[in-house]
C-alpha cells in the first residue's frame, strides 16, 4: 500500500467525490489487491527460479517449459507495473453486492476474487449494461488512474432505484469517455478497457471461428477492438492459446505496429506475434513498391501460376534406367517412374517429396522382383548414381526466388504457367533483373516457398539420421558392456537391453533442425488491421498461415487506396475466406466534429456509401488554414502550450524543410494509416495524389487527429 492514507488523489474540482462514504470501500479493496499482487509476484518469481534451474530435454518438454516461462514473465511484468491500478471499475448489483474487475484476475490467499478478469463472462455486464438494458446491474463505476492513484472516477446509475439512492456528487454517465478521449497522446496506444463501449465489447467477445469483419470509419475504435479481441480470444478460447499457435496480428506499417505494441503486454498477453505483410517473406524488407499499377494488378492474379511453375519440374523420366545390383540388373521403366511420382502424398512440399518417390519406387520394384532382399536392395537403389541423377533431373531441388524470377525473364515459361495472359500483359511483366523484388512479388514468393518447402531438407535429414545412428551405436556399445558386467539375467539392465529400449533413447539436443520461421504459422487466429487494401494474393498469404480459418478483419472500405468498390462479403469470399460475419461500428469516438466535417468533403463525392461515423465530441477549435511558411511557427507555439504528440503530413520535399522537433512526427501520406495524434498539420494536401487514391490519402491524413487539424497551403 502506498504511504498515502488513500488511493485517491482527486483534483479540487472533484472534491465532492472524496467523501469517505463514496471511496472507503474502494480504498480497502485496493489495499487488498496490492497485498495479493505482492504475494502473487513472489510466487511467480519462485516458480520462474525453479523453471530456470530445471533442465529440460529437447522437443515438447522444452517448448512447454519455454511457454510457461513466457506466460509467467508477462504476468509478472503486469503485476509489478500495475498493482492496484489493475482495477478498471466496479459493478453494483441491485442487492448492493459489489464486484471489481481488472485487466487480469486477482485472488487473495483464501481464493476470494478481488478482481475479475475483464474477459470472464461474469465481467461482461460491466461493458454491456445500459439504462435501457441494465444486464443485472444497478450501477457502474469507472476509474481513471495516474501514477498509481485514482485521479478521477465516474458513477453511472443503471436503474431508477440506483439513481435515487446513489450520491449525486459522483454521478456522471459520459465524462469517463470524454476524459479518456481528450487525454494527451504519448505516441503509443493505451488500452481503453475502462471505457469500452457496449458495441465494441460485443464484437470483442464474438466467437473465434470463421471470419469476423469489423467495418468502421475513422475514430470508431476498430484497432482497439482488434487488439482487445486478440487478448480475449487468447484467454477465453482454448483453441487459440499460444501452445496451439496463438494469434498473428497483421498491421499496415512498422510505425503502426510500434504504436500498438504496448497494448497486449499491458493486458498480460504474450501469445501474439506482430507483423506487416512485408515481414512474412525474407525479401520483404528490401522490396520496392511496384512502380506500374497495372503490373501490380496483374501479379495479384497470378498466384495460381505458381502451381504450374513448380509442376513443370515434376515430370517423370521417359527413359529407362538400369540399376546394377549384386543380385540382378533391374530396369526402371518410364511406367515405374510414373507410379513412383504418383505416390507423392498430396500437400507434400516439392523439395521434401523426393524421399517419398524413392521409397515408392523401391516398393514397386521389390514387388516386381520378389527375390530381391528388401533392405539391401533399397540401399543399392539409394546409392545408384544413374538412378539418382535421373531423379534429380526430373524432380530437382528448387528455390522460390529462382522460380518467381524466371517468370519475369523467360517469356515461354510465363506463357506456359499463365496462359490467360495476353501478349501485351506478358510483355508488361518482363524485366531484365529477375530478382529486383517489388511488393507485388511478395505473395508469389510466399506461395512458391510454401509449395516448394525447405531446399535443405534432404541434406539436413541425412545429417540427422547419421547423428541418431551414431547415438544408437554408442548406446549399444554401452549396453553391451553393462550386460557383460551384470550377473543378474533377469535384472533391469538385461530387460532394457534385450527389450530393444536402447534404440528409443535419443538425445534431441544438437541434432540438425531447420531455422524456425516464427511467422510461418500455423496460427490459431489471424487479426488483420487496416485490411481494406489487401489483394486476393495477400489474403492467400495469410490463409496459408491459418489453416483453421479463424480471422478478424478490421478496416474501412472508404480508406482503400486501391479503390475496390466490392462489399466486404464479395471481396473476402473471392479471396477464399469462409463463414463471414460483418459487424459495423458507427460512432466516431476520436475525431472531433469540426475535423470530420472537413475530412468527409474529401471522400463523400467519390464514395457516397462511405461509412462515416457520427462524431460524439467537439474539440471547440475550427480547422485552421495557414500558409506553408507558417508551419514551423505553428508547431513551436503548439508544443509550448500542449502536451501530447503532433504529426506533420506531406510529400518528401515538403517534410524536408520542417526540421526535427521533439513530439513531432513527419510522415508521408502513405504512412499514416491507423495512427492518431493530438495535432495534425497537413501540408499541401492537394499534392497527396489525384483521383480516388489522392482523396483517400487526404481523408486518412485529416482524420488522424484527436484534437486539432491545421491545413497548410
Amino acid at each position: 500500500m502506498p504511504p498515502q492514507s488513500t488511493y485517491f488523489d482527486l483534483p479540487d474540482s472533484s472534491a465532492r467525490k472524496a467523501a469517505a462514504a463514496l471511496i472507503a470501500d474502494d480504498d480497502a479493496r485496493f489495499a487488498a489487491i496490492d497485498a495479493a499482487v505482492a504475494a502473487h509476484s513472489d510466487g511467480i518469481e519462485e516458480r520462474l527460479d525453479t523453471l530456470y534451474r530445471t533442465p529440460a530435454r529437447g522437443g515438447r518438454e522444452a517448448a512447454e517449459r519455454d511457454a510457461e516461462i513466457r506466460g509467467l514473465t508477462a504476468r509478472l511484468k503486469v503485476l509489478r507495473r500495475r498493482g492496484a491500478e489493475l482495477c478498471l471499475g466496479r459493478m453494483t448489483a441491485p442487492d448492493g453486492t459489489i464486484g471489481y474487475l481488472g485487466r487480469i484476475g486477482v485472488t487473495d490467499a483464501d481464493g476470494r476474487d478481488l478482481l475479475l478478469d475483464w474477459r470472464t463472462p461474469a465481467a461482461a455486464p460491466f461493458f454491456a449494461a445500459s439504462r435501457a438494458q441494465p444486464c443485472g446491474l444497478a450501477a457502474r463505476r469507472r476509474y481513471r488512474w495516474s501514477n498509481g492513484r485514482v485521479s478521477d472516477y465516474w458513477d453511472e446509475a443503471l436503474t431508477d432505484d440506483a439513481l435515487r439512492s446513489l450520491d449525486g456528487g459522483a454521478l456522471d454517465a459520459e465524462s469517463s469517455f470524454l476524459a479518456a478521449l481528450g487525454a494527451a497522446g504519448t505516441g503509443r496506444m493505451r488500452d481503453v478497457l475502462a471505457t469500452l463501449a457496449a458495441e465494441q465489447d460485443a464484437i470483442i467477445r464474438d466467437r473465434a471461428g470463421g471470419t469476423l469483419v469489423v467495418d468502421g470509419g475513422p475514430g470508431t475504435g476498430k484497432t482497439v477492438v482488434a487488439l482487445h479481441r486478440a487478448a480475449y480470444l487468447l484467454y477465453a478460447d482454448p483453441r487459440v492459446t499460444a501452445a496451439r499457435g496463438g494469434v498473428l496480428f497483421v498491421g499496415p506499417t512498422p510505425a503502426f505496429l510500434s504504436y500498438v505494441a504496448d497494448v497486449l503486454p499491458d493486458l498480460g498477453e504474450e501469445g501474439t506475434r506482430f507483423a506487416t505483410l512485408r515481414d512474412l517473406t525474407a525479401e520483404g524488407a528490401g522490396a520496392i513498391e511496384e512502380p506500374d499499377r497495372r503490373v501490380a494488378e496483374l501479379k495479384a492474379g497470378l498466384t495460381a501460376a505458381i502451381e504450374r511453375a513448380v509442376a513443370f519440374y515434376e515430370d517423370p523420366p521417359d527413359r529407362p534406367v538400369t540399376v546394377e545390383t549384386d543380385w540382378a540388373d533391374v530396369t526402371v521403366t518410364a511406367r515405374d517412374w510414373a507410379v513412383a511420382f504418383d505416390a507423392v502424398e498430396y500437400g507434400t512440399p516439392h523439395n521434401e517429396a523426393r524421399g517419398q518417390i524413392l521409397d515408392a519406387l523401391t516398393e514397386h520394384l521389390a514387388a516386381r522382383h520378389p527375390g530381391l532382399p528388401g533392405g539391401e536392395f533399397a540401399a543399392a537403389l539409394a546409392a545408384d548414381r544413374s538412378l539418382l541423377s535421373a531423379l534429380h533431373r526430373a524432380w530437382p531441388l528448387l528455390d522460390a526466388r529462382d522460380v518467381v524470377g524466371d517468370l519475369w525473364t523467360v517469356p515461354a515459361y510465363l506463357r506456359l504457367c499463365a496462359p490467360a495472359l495476353s501478349v501485351d500483359e506478358a510483355a508488361a511483366l518482363h524485366r531484365p533483373d529477375p530478382q529486383h523484388w517489388t511488393v507485388a512479388d511478395l505473395p508469389l514468393l510466399d506461395a512458391a516457398r510454401h509449395r516448394l518447402g525447405d531446399k535443405d531438407f534432404e541434406s539436413r535429414d541425412r545429417r540427422r539420421s547419421a547423428a541418431v545412428a551414431e547415438q544408437q551405436r554408442v548406446m549399444g556399445e554401452v549396453l553391451d558392456e553393462l550386460v557383460a558386467a551384470d550377473d543378474d539375467r533377469e535384472g533391469l539392465v538385461q530387460q532394457f537391453a534385450f527389450g530393444g529400449m536402447g534404440t528409443l533413447v535419443t538425445d534431441e539436443t544438437g541434432l540438425p533442425v531447420a531455422d524456425p520461421d516464427r511467422l510461418a504459422g500455423p496460427f490459431a487466429h489471424v487479426v488483420v488491421d487496416e485490411a481494406q487494401d489487401l489483394t486476393d494474393a495477400e489474403w492467400a498469404m495469410l490463409a496459408r498461415r491459418c489453416p483453421a480459418g479463424g480471422f478478424t478483419v478490421v478496416g474501412d472500405r472508404a480508406q482503400s487506396r486501391r479503390g475496390d468498390d466490392r462489399t466486404w462479403r464479395e471481396r473476402l469470399t473471392a479471396a477464399g475466406l469462409r463463414d463471414l460475419r460483418v459487424a459495423a461500428l458507427s460512432v466516431n469516438y476520436r475525431t472531433p466534429r469540426e475535423v470530420m466535417e472537413v475530412a468527409a468533403e474529401q471522400i463523400r463525392p467519390l464514395l457516397p456509401s462511405a461509412n462515416i461515423g457520427e462524431s460524439i465530441r467537439s474539440a471547440g477549435r475550427p480547422v485552421r488554414r495557414i500558409g506553408v511558411d507558417q508551419v514551423p511557427a505553428v508547431l513551436d507555439a503548439w508544443l509550448a502550450g500542449n502536451d501530447g504528440v503532433a504529426a506533420v503530413i506531406g510529400g518528401p520535399g515538403r517534410l524536408a524543410g520542417i526540421g526535427e522537433r521533439a513530439r513531432v512526427r513527419a510522415l508521408l501520406p502513405s504512412e499514416t494509416s491507423g495512427l492518431e495524434f493530438d495535432l495534425v498539420v497537413a501540408i499541401a494536401p492537394g499534392e497527396y495524389g489525384s483521383g480516388l487514391p489522392g482523396a483517400v490519402n487526404r481523408y486518412i491524413a485529416m482524420t488522424r487527429t484527436t484534437g486539432e487539424l491545421v491545413i497548410a497551403e
